[in-house]
């Protein structure tokens, strides 16, 4: 994981869709650019670092298990994300994870899209995902 403080200010962002595709380990093998801008890391920082680059330190490590034990069977898994940019604002970002697999139908990574989630849909992970760092820990 990163070093980066973070910073109790959010970034917002609009326009088109946030897209990376990682290895089966999580590690980063694309990025696009939309990707670079909302995160505030360049292309080469992203491409080889593992994913979690930009975990912000309140998102509930269950929440990272579930999607893990999900893609991991093969199916999609899609959610709400609180991310860490590299200056240290955070950013919400709507989720979708889905399995890559090759001509033998083996899992060989994942490309994930995110958009800018809804308030609404903010206000109410933000409040749960507190709840389950109150209860269980991170």
């Amino acid at each position: 994981m990163n070093n980066v403080t973070p910073v109790n200010e959010e970034y917002i962002f609009e326009g088109s869709a946030i897209v990376s595709q990682t290895d089966l380990k999580g590690i980063i093998t694309f990025s696009n650019r939309k990707f670079c801008n909302v995160s505030g890391y360049k292309v080469s920082e992203l491409v080889g670092s593992n994913h979690n680059i930009i975990r912000h330190p309140d998102m509930p490590k269950s929440i990272f298990a579930k999607m893990w034990n999900t893609i991991e069977s093969g199916e999609s898994w899609n959610g709400l994300v609180k991310n860490l940019r590299k200056d240290g604002l955070y950013y919400w970002v709507y989720t979708e994870i889905t399995p890559i697999f090759n001509k033998n139908n083996e899992i060989t990574g994942y490309i994930a899209s995110r958009k800018n989630a809804p308030r609404k849909d903010i206000e109410e992970s933000d409040e749960l995902y507190r709840k389950i760092l109150k209860t269980k820990g991170n």
